[in-house]
């Protein structure tokens, strides 16, 4: 049975991939976390510890936009290796070279508020139940319809759960 892993709120939990998402960098936290081990991490793509709850069109709305070279914030929860999960709330940089080129991806992850998790959870579930009658389309229109109806960007709604 999966049980909910947690962390202290003072810990951060690091990651850094390059352009193509697989992992290169894990602090001791995300390892732990994860339980994988740092060998299999590395190499392997950050989805390696996607969670089945988590709607597709976040993923899509991230990468978007730090594949425009800004950052993204959000709430997700993974899985770890062992089928047990955790809730983080990410923050997502580009990494840039001197000519300001992206060259990687890095995300630190907080704990987050128990109540945002909460809040979160039940629209969580109906982009998902949106992506599996109607695919990703139909969550995308879910998602902005709820960011419309609110009057908000997405970045104003998540800081606003």
């Amino acid at each position: 049975m999966a049980t909910e892993k947690t962390f202290s709120p003072d810990e951060m939990i690091v990651s850094k991939t390059d352009l193509k998402g697989n992992i290169v960098y894990g602090n001791k936290l995300f390892i732990e976390m994860s339980e994988y081990s740092e060998g299999e991490l590395l190499g392997k793509p950050h989805n390696i510890i996607r969670h089945p709850d988590m709607p597709a069109v976040i993923f899509k709305y991230l990468w978007s936009t730090i594949s425009q070279g800004d950052e993204v914030n959000a709430y997700v929860v993974n899985r770890s290796k062992y089928g047990n999960y955790y809730w983080v709330f990410a923050n997502v940089t580009p990494s840039f070279n001197h000519d300001h080129k992206i060259i990687g991806y890095h995300s630190a992850r907080r704990k987050p508020k128990k109540e945002s998790v909460e809040a979160i959870k039940p629209i969580y579930k109906t982009l998902l139940q949106s992506e599996k009658s109607g695919g990703l389309e139909k969550s995308l229109e879910v998602l902005t319809n709820l960011l419309e109806k609110e009057g908000v960007t997405y970045e104003e709604f998540i800081f606003n759960v």
